[in-house]
């Protein structure tokens, strides 16, 4: 079929009354059918119908007829007319030369066509319908067995594709735990799930067609949150956000919501999906953990308050106690009675250790204040004063001190003072009498942490500072209890303490969000690890 002969049909078709004539087509021995513009048959010839094999049903309530056959590519992929009349409009009207097809008849024969479509005009030059001229090809056999095989592997992935998309559709409809809403690109809603039934509380019906921002509360709508939270999925492909959610009979619960945005091929936002799950009893326990921890971090703080000033109200009175003691000493001791010496004796040396303990309870109180700054500060300096003020027990018992250069960190300076001196106050304390005395302080930059304790988050960095000594040591079943209060680490005659020094070395290795680790055996001395992040 040459242009000319298209061009002389189309004019015939088109009377200035714009009035097809018809009754030339039925004498045409080409098979002719037309289309109107929705892609729907409203005219076929007799030759059209022989190739077919069948005659199209006339759907009288709109005067078209129903489709005629169906139409693959050479690929076997479906066609419906609709699709080769697209492609026609598409093109602005332009005629669509040498189409071809494979159309599958009733009795599943397949045949090969070729033809044209031709966009059929009024005088303001609108396509008002497209005439379609076809024939067949003959000597297409083998051609139409690889088409046919084509098709068929085409109608099963088709036909699998729709059962996964069933199957696919089932899921979300019958999922419950979660509310899955498609949003149009205004973010009005299009479909319902039960789980979005059970949450929120309305029922389909009542629902689609409304906007999402009716679960929303009238402040978070005022300050225009949905919106918001559109613009952030459309602009980043996805806005996650926790919050106070408002149901159908106006109750509350916290949904966490999940907005995704749905993109065509094109890349342009078409639509979003939005999950949303009921987090309630999850965040009511939360915060009531919450309000728990702050009860308790405020009755801590009035309890390490009330330590503080209670020890420090002890101290005036014990001051008393000794200075009286110490004078009946110094003037009459020597004239009272020995066994008056003894008990005299026995008196300041408990008032002493009184004493002590109460300068402990207070250095433990203050060590588990928060209040103090940390600064930038060089442990090198705070280490050679903690080594300087033990010099003359380090003098009297020749022991060696190896000291490795330590960084410069942000740290209290009272508290990590406080710690070295603790440290290194047990390991002279408890040094050993068959052997020269050796205390070693070394540090190491690393990233993991000792089994068991996890670290704040992957790849963070620790300082580990080690004190080790070759003193008596301890029982390695003693490890977790050395940091408890009024725990001691031996008994023996001689050795004296409060049983506070190693909690307060917690204390202060807590403050600064670190872990401490204790290690020893028995006869063969002691280590401590203290982890302190780099920054």
């Amino acid at each position: 079929m040459d242009r000319g002969f298209n061009t002389a049909i189309s004019n015939a078709f088109l009377t200035d009354a714009g009035i097809l004539q018809l009754d030339l087509l039925q004498l045409l021995p080409m098979a002719t059918c037309i289309y109107n513009g929705s892609g729907r048959i409203i005219f076929y010839n007799e030759a059209a119908a022989r190739l077919w094999g069948r005659n199209p049903e006339l759907i009288k309530a709109n005067d078209i007829y129903d489709d005629a056959a169906p139409c693959y590519t050479a690929d076997g992929i479906y066609l419906s007319h609709d699709t080769a009349m697209l492609a026609a409009l598409i093109k602005e009207g332009a005629p669509c030369n040498d189409w071809q097809v494979v159309l599958e008849r009733p009795d599943q024969s397949k045949i090969f066509l070729k033809g044209n479509l031709i966009p059929l005009k009024n005088k303001l030059g609108v396509t008002i319908a497209v005439l379609h001229c076809f024939q067949e090809v003959t000597g297409t056999g083998a051609a139409l067995q690889e088409i046919d095989e084509h098709i068929v592997r085409y109608k099963k992935l088709n036909e699998e594709l729709k059962r996964s998309e069933e199957r696919y559709h089932k899921m979300i409809e019958e999922v419950e735990d979660y509310a899955i809403l498609l949003l149009d690109r205004s973010g009005m809603i299009q479909n319902w799930n039960k789980g979005a039934e059970k949450i929120k509380g309305y029922q389909e019906s009542e629902i689609i067609g409304k906007h999402f921002s009716i679960f929303y509360q009238q402040e978070d709508r005022a300050r225009q949150l949905p919106d918001r939270l559109i613009t952030e999925a459309t602009l980043t492909g996805k806005a996650v956000q926790e919050g106070w959610r408002v149901r159908k009979n106006g109750t509350r619960f916290w949904g966490s919501i999940v907005i995704t945005a749905l993109h065509d091929a094109e890349n342009n936002v078409i639509g979003f999906s939005k999950v949303t799950r009921d987090l309630t009893e999850k965040k009511l326990a939360e915060d009531k953990i919450r309000q728990y921890a702050n009860e308790l971090e405020f009755q801590n703080k009035e309890l390490e308050q009330f330590a503080y000033a209670a020890a420090h109200d002890m101290k005036e009175p014990l001051r008393k106690i000794q200075f009286y003691n110490n004078y009946i000493f110094d003037v009459a001791g020597p004239q009272l009675p020995e066994k008056a010496q003894e008990y005299l004796n026995r008196s300041i040396s408990a008032a002493s250790r009184m004493r002590g303990l109460i300068d402990d309870l207070l250095t433990y109180s203050q060590a588990s204040s928060f209040s103090q700054e940390m600064v930038e500060t060089d442990l090198n300096a705070i280490i050679d004063e903690v080594i300087s003020s033990h010099h003359d027990t380090i003098e009297k018992n020749d022991v060696i001190i190896e000291v490795d250069r330590l960084p410069v960190m942000r740290v209290i300076p009272f508290q990590f003072a406080q710690l070295f001196d603790n440290l290194l106050g047990n390991a002279l304390k408890y040094r050993s009498v068959e052997r020269q005395p050796h205390i070693t302080i070394s540090v190491e930059k690393m990233t993991t942490l000792p089994e068991g304790i996890n670290a704040a988050s992957s790849g963070a960095c620790y300082y580990r500072f080690s004190l080790t000594d070759n003193g008596i040591g301890f029982q390695s079943d003693y490890t977790d209890k050395l940091f408890e209060l009024f725990q001691r680490l031996h008994s023996q005659p001689g050795i004296t303490g409060s049983g506070i020094g190693l909690a307060i070395c917690k204390k202060i290795v807590l403050n600064h969000h670190g872990v401490i680790k204790a290690y020893g055996n028995p006869g063969q001395g002691a280590r401590f690890d203290i982890y302190i992040p780099c920054e």
